[in-house]
């Protein structure tokens, strides 16, 4: 059935190939863009993505786009809704591109924004002068489990049932929900941004998690299951650690952040009397890999663009995070990168200063810094 609303796919990755051709199959004209011209050129060639589903109950078939292109200026023009999925690194660099091209009523979302991704993508439109009101907005996780099978291939492994999504501001939220619930009845409110960056689970399971087993990782190239055999008593208590520290960042923020036991349990209803327990009482957890190497984005963008936010916001609000700077340093020592420089920073996130009432004012009704 043809539908109306004329979306771009920023980002023709796992996920942003996944996402254009279940838009394009469901009748949804797609702009589809990459920065790099090449890889996207089997798709333009062909005309779209040929999708398959590991359910056969999800979309399965060609979806034939409408534009496929390495223009930013292009992908824009015309766009109502700007779906972003790309590594969260790269949000700061999505936004300087978008900047001069956006324009008034676009909805963009970033899917999703890891800790801090919508608040840093507003400050680089701030100081990139653009003046374009659009609805910006994050999601908490990514809706789709997907892979690239090829140049213009994708498989969708799963699809979310319930996915929060919070606007910048929260006032906002209603009116993203609205226009993207006919094609994604999925997204439910998730209160505020700060909601939705510090419940990113991703930030407590996988850099500790990749990193705890270096030596493993680089021995057996992955070969070996990441949360069962990789998770032990001692690993499961750095987690905790881990995840308390962000709890209690959140707190001091007035934020109540699901714990990651909690977590387990509403997403797979996995217990367990510890974290340990609930990790190996998941069998959702059975049969995944580990990575195949420490090249991977579980550390070079769940460690900048996850826990070092944590971390500077904990540091303003004086929350001490003694575990997540440890996984911090080392990832910094294993990768030979500054990840504190890298990172996402209060002075990125343009929040330097703020007091918890006037960070709660910005994202929740939009009074700028």
């Amino acid at each position: 059935m043809a539908r109306d609303t004329r979306f771009t796919v920023v980002g023709a990755g796992h996920g942003g190939k996944a996402m254009a051709a279940h838009l394009a199959l469901m009748g949804y004209p797609v702009t589809l863009y990459n920065r790099t011209a090449a890889h996207v050129a089997a798709i333009e060639a062909r005309g779209g993505i040929q999708l398959t589903s590991v359910d056969p109950q999800d979309p399965q078939g060609f979806g034939s786009l409408r534009t496929v292109t390495s223009s930013m200026e292009e992908a824009l023009a015309g766009a109502e809704v700007v779906m972003v999925v790309v590594p969260a690194f790269a949000h700061r660099d999505i936004a300087h591109m978008a900047a001069p091209y956006l324009q008034d009523g676009q909805v963009v979302v970033l899917n999703p924004g890891r800790t801090g991704g919508a608040i840093e993508f507003a400050h680089t439109l701030r100081e990139e002068g653009c003046e374009a009101q659009i609805d910006l907005a994050e999601t908490g996780t990514f809706i789709y489990a997907s892979r690239s099978d090829g140049p213009a291939q994708a498989r969708i492994s799963r699809i979310k049932d319930a996915v929060p999504l919070a606007a910048l501001p929260a006032t906002h939220t209603p009116h993203v929900l609205e226009v993207l619930r006919p094609a994604y009845p999925h997204f439910i409110d998730g209160h505020n941004v700060l909601h939705t960056s510090l419940n990113n689970m991703g930030a407590i399971f996988h850099p500790a998690l990749t990193l705890l087993n270096a030596g493993r990782i680089e021995s057996t190239h992955g070969d070996y299951q990441f949360y069962v055999d990789g998770v032990t008593p001692a690993v499961a208590r750095v987690l905790e650690a881990l995840d308390r520290e962000r709890v209690t960042v959140a707190a001091a923020l007035g934020i109540r952040a699901i714990t990651a036991q909690e977590w387990l349990q509403m997403a797979y209803d996995a217990r367990g009397s510890s974290l340990n327990d609930a990790i190996h009482n998941n069998p959702g957890y059975h049969g995944i890999k580990a990575p195949a190497s420490l090249e991977h984005r579980y550390i070079f963008e769940d460690v900048p663009m996850s826990l070092v936010p944590i971390a500077t916001l904990g540091a303003q609000y004086g929350v001490q995070t003694r575990a997540v700077d440890a996984i911090v340093r080392l990832a910094c020592i294993v990768h030979h990168t500054d990840y504190w420089r890298k990172g996402r920073t209060l002075h990125t996130l343009g929040l330097e200063g703020l007091s918890v009432s006037e960070l709660t004012a910005y994202v929740m009704e939009g009074v700028e810094p």
